[in-house]
């Protein structure tokens, strides 16, 4: 396959599986959590580019609907626990709601 230039191919892949040696050390790090392949994924997608990643893997409304709708009359402490968030702010949410 070609990635911005460069050519690899199956052997250059499996070289690569065998020793990460000659990857920058952010593609190693990301090579030992997901696969070379995976990482050249990720590198012909978003190579040059400063990336930053939200502290919350899912967004606000989807959080807040599954909150409303796994609310049972006596479960905030469990909600709050679960979803990462104050007390105080699963009221807030289950107030908006009425």
């Amino acid at each position: 396959m070609s990635l911005n230039g460069y050519l690899f191919d199956g052997l250059e892949v499996e070289l690569l599986k065998k020793d990460l040696a000659g990857l920058n050390d952010v593609y190693r790090d990301i090579a030992d959590e997901i696969g070379v392949e995976n990482t050249l994924a990720i590198y012909k997608l978003f190579h040059g580019t400063q990336i930053s990643f939200p502290n919350r893997l899912f967004s606000k409304e989807y959080t807040h609907k599954a909150i409303i709708s796994e609310y049972n009359g006596n479960n905030v402490p469990q909600l709050a626990q679960k979803y990462n968030y104050s007390e105080r702010s699963i009221w807030r949410i289950l107030k908006t709601t009425k």
